[in-house]
């Protein structure tokens, strides 16, 4: 197996990861969450955004940022091809849906509800924390869900623009 069929091979695995997370996260875990009473899901939702800035999570995460443009680079030839425009397509959509939503949307988020104090909070001021948590980070986080998803389908028509034979061949 070459070096590039690895590249393809982390780039698809990172991709689907992620794109994995994020629609766990929709349908299930915001959707238990938001049962919780407002101080129960604050303090969740800061134990949880503490928990993630972990090695394997930034691994998943920022994989796709040097692999995809890689495995676009990679795919690239003269007069274009599907596997190029795939791999471009999916590189534009992480960096712009994924990358860019998480950093510019759902850390500042996080960021504030963890300087929130829950324990010195009255009951007013965290539901008004919530109200401004809430609702913003779940949209992101559908929007994050969406454009991975789009993400990983690109990667896929990439990866199945490969002839049958090199398929086989990663295969073997």
């Amino acid at each position: 197996m070459t070096l590039y069929y690895l590249v393809l091979m982390f780039t698809g695995a990172t991709t689907a990861l992620i794109a994995g997370l994020f629609f766990a996260y929709s349908c299930s875990v915001n959707l238990g969450l938001g049962l919780l009473p407002d101080a129960g899901y604050l303090s969740a939702m800061q134990s949880i955004n503490r928990a993630i800035l972990n090695p394997v999570f930034f691994i998943a995460f920022f994989s796709p940022l040097l692999l995809l443009p890689l495995s676009a680079y990679l795919s690239y030839s003269p007069g274009g091809s599907v596997r190029f425009t795939c791999f471009l397509t999916a590189t534009v959509l992480y960096f712009a849906g994924v990358f860019g939503v998480t950093v510019f949307g759902n850390v500042p988020l996080n960021e504030a509800l963890d300087a929130f104090n829950i324990h010195t909070a009255s009951a007013d001021a965290i539901r008004a924390e919530r109200q401004v948590f809430e609702k913003p980070w779940n949209r992101l986080n559908m929007v994050r869900t969406i454009v991975s998803l789009l993400t990983l389908l690109f990667v896929l028509a990439a990866l199945l623009a490969y002839p049958k034979s090199v398929l086989s061949d990663l295969l073997d």
